[in-house]
């Protein structure tokens, strides 16, 4: 009985071993893919696989199918492994690994097969721009399986709000996936990178983009710097015209109060610079900056107000009436405190007996102690204190 319950066990593992084991393979278009069957427990049964349209690829170790890309890698009673080069998108299906026991047991294998998706184009700009024009941007890759993700960024930051459209290629097994960006320029905007970016498993966590520098025409910013921010008479001055735009301003126009500059001996323009070569009153009033370019004018204006040296120092001076009055507040002040003080002496002043004198403490005051004291001791002491 216990040998005949062993021996059905041992038949039992024996049975259960005999089934052979297989993996699904993914696998990126072009690349090698293993198809690996094992078998743990096999009295010499024969391991064959075969591919989705049931054609046998291997028996053991002989090649049934003529494919130069079917490799073996490994055959013996407990492994048949076979290798796939150059795998295409048809090459996508189910594989089958039999064992030939009695009867036939199988294992199945998908092979999935990415499709890579083309290297990303970038359609839809035309240079240059305008300024405050909208911008249409479209992004473009086919040969995706399954269908890539198309990003956008700008400045390095992502953008999120974007379109985003998935169509079937002819093959009806890889997808042309497209996305729009749309977006009113700005000058801020020139020479900056728009990205597209395709992320997809079979790049291996290395995305294909495709990158548009964007060139925005926008009209000139001008801003007047000047040399000091003092003027002084006899001094010189230059005034500087800061001017940006695109395409580059024209060389700019300088003018004083609404005219041509009136003294060009001493008024010299070099570049965006006006040289005042030494200042006087007569020069005081608004200089205007005016920039050009083909897009549209801008312009900034200073207002030149030439100082005297002379009043410059006496400002930056100690201010001695303002010594001088602080001064003579300080000894009003204190001549008062000495004054009052010295009423409150004189009105509080007087004299008194001490406690020893009779009647004394019993006195609404010391005038009043000294009466009592001489009414009825003739001999007291008189003491006299004053108070302060």
């Amino acid at each position: 009985m216990f040998l005949s319950g062993l021996s059905r066990a041992s038949v039992l593992f024996h049975c259960q071993g005999q089934f052979p084991l297989t993996q699904n393979v993914t696998v990126v278009e072009g690349g090698t893919a293993i198809l690996t069957c094992r078998v743990d427990q096999n009295d010499n049964t024969s391991l064959q696989w075969s591919n989705p349209a049931q054609q046998t690829l291997y028996f053991d170790d002989k090649k049934a199918l003529r494919d130069n890309r079917i490799e073996l890698v490994r055959a013996s009673w407990h492994e048949l492994s076979i290798s796939v080069s150059d795998v295409s998108l048809s090459d996508e299906g189910q594989y089958t690994c039999s064992l030939f026991t009695m009867p036939v047991k199988t294992s199945k294998a998908y092979l999935t097969v990415l499709g890579v998706p083309e290297k990303p184009q970038i359609s839809g700009f035309s240079s240059p721009v305008m300024e405050g024009d909208l911008m249409q941007l479209t992004c473009k890759t086919s040969g995706s399986k399954p269908a890539a993700d198309i990003r956008w960024f700008k400045n390095d930051k992502e953008i999120k709000d974007v379109k985003y459209l998935k169509e079937e290629d002819a093959n009806r097994k890889t997808f042309t996936v497209s996305s729009t960006l749309d977006f009113r320029v700005d000058r801020s905007d020139d020479g900056v990178a728009v990205i597209c970016r395709v992320d997809h498993e079979s790049l291996n966590a290395t995305p294909q983009v495709a990158m548009q520098v964007l060139e925005i025409h926008y009209t000139p910013s001008v801003k007047i710097i000047p040399s000091t921010p003092f003027p002084q008479e006899g001094q010189p001055l230059i005034l500087t015209c800061e001017s940006k735009g695109k395409p580059l301003p024209e060389p700019v126009l300088w003018t004083k109060d609404g005219g041509e500059l009136p003294d060009p001996d001493r008024m010299v323009v070099s570049g965006r610079e006006l040289n005042i070569l030494f200042l006087n009153k007569t020069d005081n009033g608004t200089y205007r900056c005016e920039a050009t370019n083909t897009i549209g004018q801008s312009s900034a204006e200073y207002v030149l107000i030439v100082h005297d040296p002379n009043a410059l120092a006496g400002q930056n001076g100690p201010d001695h009436a303002l010594i001088g009055g602080i001064v003579a507040v300080v000894v009003f002040v204190t001549l008062c405190s000495i004054f009052l003080l010295g009423r409150y002496l004189a009105r509080h002043k007087g004299t008194y007996l001490t406690n020893e004198a009779k009647g004394a403490e019993d006195a609404p005051d010391a005038d009043t102690a000294i009466i009592n004291a001489e009414g009825s001791q003739v001999n007291a002491e008189e003491k006299k204190e004053y108070f302060i």
